[in-house]
């Protein structure tokens, strides 16, 4: 169990007591828990703020897994909460569930993690509450709603000396990944310069009117730093993806997996694209607010990577619907979650062994157990913060681009658009008040 000193105390005291009244960050920026490595033969203590979707998942994963236990959930979803509470006592845990995440990580400081699938929009708010409290992060993708949100939270996570973990799982859970990889950055497919990231197209809904939000839900709090809205069953309890105010539609959920690959294959996880250009077409009337068709093309100076999104898929890879795909001078790859396609240039024989010369990637042993190892040993885990950022990123840079329809110059150092004040403005997002960073 974390011992709280007087400090911690009254530090979580005035944070619990500020967040009644709305405020959502109000810790002193110097304020932080020291960091405690849990113990090797120690269970680990979770909270979760959002129990819905990827939230859900997570939950009924980890009720069973031997080194963890659920103390506490938090979801303005009162359904939400007592299938969590249900579920968990399947397993013979039983759980405290809150409408607001601060009022559970004001009542437990026992808990030594939080795992984050709200809506994109609360990632970062959450997410830096948790680390200004000393608790190590779990946060689903993509990292944030902004470019500048998600500086934010790398920001945090270095300041408080905490482990963050963003949920690209694809580099953990399916070792297919890690090998395509490993293929590009060794040459077996030649010199790689270029990459096509494909998907459908975001989708399309007719409109349909907003009405009284269901009694189980606290809408004003689901919306949170979100422009205030009425209630709408098209935003909750899933399709939030698809309105700027809560995510970047499938930019940012689906993009961000298949860039996140992409980058890990060209060594790029570490950087941004220099230049955005991106080619859309908006649905004639849809609810939803993304295009129907976006072709984005990002260059690194060195490299290129494409992003494809179409309701007429093009055939990247025969058979495929998604993936990631990388073009050598002697070969292709192209990978998703269903395997690796390998074809050699001309019909030649790609090698897709690898020797004990060859460089090698990091092989986790599963997205969950990573994150619980690095809180161990306080090393990074395979999808640091950083890594998360960068990869949620490109997907911003590429609705940014869509929605000025010109290229834009970026400085991946800076984080800005050097030469397009107009576009910069977008690379942060207002909240509403009381809520701020």
């Amino acid at each position: 169990m974390t011992v709280l000193t007087r400090r911690k105390f009254l530090q979580r005291s005035a944070l619990a007591s500020a967040s009644a009244c709305g405020a959502a960050l109000v810790a002193p920026r110097t304020a932080g828990a020291a960091v405690r490595r849990v113990a090797a033969n120690e269970k680990i203590v979770l909270g979760f703020i959002g129990v819905g979707g990827m939230g859900r998942s997570h939950f009924d994963r980890l009720c069973k897994h031997p080194e963890a236990i659920i103390a506490a959930a938090a979801d303005p979803d009162t359904q939400r909460q007592q299938a969590a509470k249900t579920h968990a006592a399947g397993f013979g845990v039983a759980i405290q569930t809150y409408v607001d995440f601060h009022e559970m990580i004001d009542r437990h400081p026992e808990i030594d993690a939080v795992f984050i699938a709200t809506p994109d929009h609360w990632h970062a708010l959450a997410t830096i509450h948790c680390l200004r409290a000393g608790k190590d992060v779990y946060c689903e993708k993509p990292l944030a709603l902004t470019i500048a949100e998600g500086r934010a939270m790398v920001e945090a996570a270095r300041r408080f000396g905490r482990i963050v973990q963003v949920g690209t799982m694809q580099r953990s859970d399916q070792a297919h990944f890690r090998h395509v990889c490993e293929l590009v950055r060794n040459g077996r497919i030649g010199e790689v310069s270029r990459a096509v990231c494909f998907f459908d197209a975001n989708p399309h809904h007719e409109y349909i009117p907003s009405e009284d939000p269901p009694e189980y839900l606290d809408w004003n709090l689901y919306l949170g730093p979100a422009p205030w809205r009425p209630f709408n069953r098209l935003i909750h309890p899933y399709n939030f993806r698809y309105f700027r105010d809560y995510s970047g539609g499938l930019l940012t959920d689906w993009g961000v997996h298949l860039f996140d690959i992409a980058q890990w294959g060209l060594g790029k996880d570490d950087t941004s694209p220099i230049r955005v250009e991106s080619e859309s077409e908006m649905y004639p009337d849809n609810m939803y607010e993304f295009p129907r068709f976006q072709h984005v093309v990002y260059d690194y100076g060195d490299a290129r990577i494409e992003w494809w999104s179409d309701s007429t898929p093009h055939a990247f890879e025969p058979g495929q619907g998604y993936g990631t795909k990388f073009y050598g001078t002697d070969g292709e790859i192209c990978v998703n979650r269903g395997g690796y396609w390998v074809h050699g240039k001309d019909g030649r024989q790609i090698d897709e062994t690898l020797g004990p010369g060859d460089l090698r990637l990091y092989a986790s042993p599963g997205h969950h157990q990573d994150f619980f190892n690095a809180m161990r040993t306080r090393k990074p885990p395979i999808c640091d913060v950083e890594v998360g950022h960068r990869a949620t990123a490109i997907s911003h840079l590429g609705n940014i681009a869509a929605r000025v329809g010109r290229p834009l110059a970026y400085d991946p150092a800076r984080e800005l658009f050097p030469e397009d004040t107009a576009a910069s403005k977008l690379l942060h997002k207002p909240m509403r008040a009381p809520w701020r960073l």
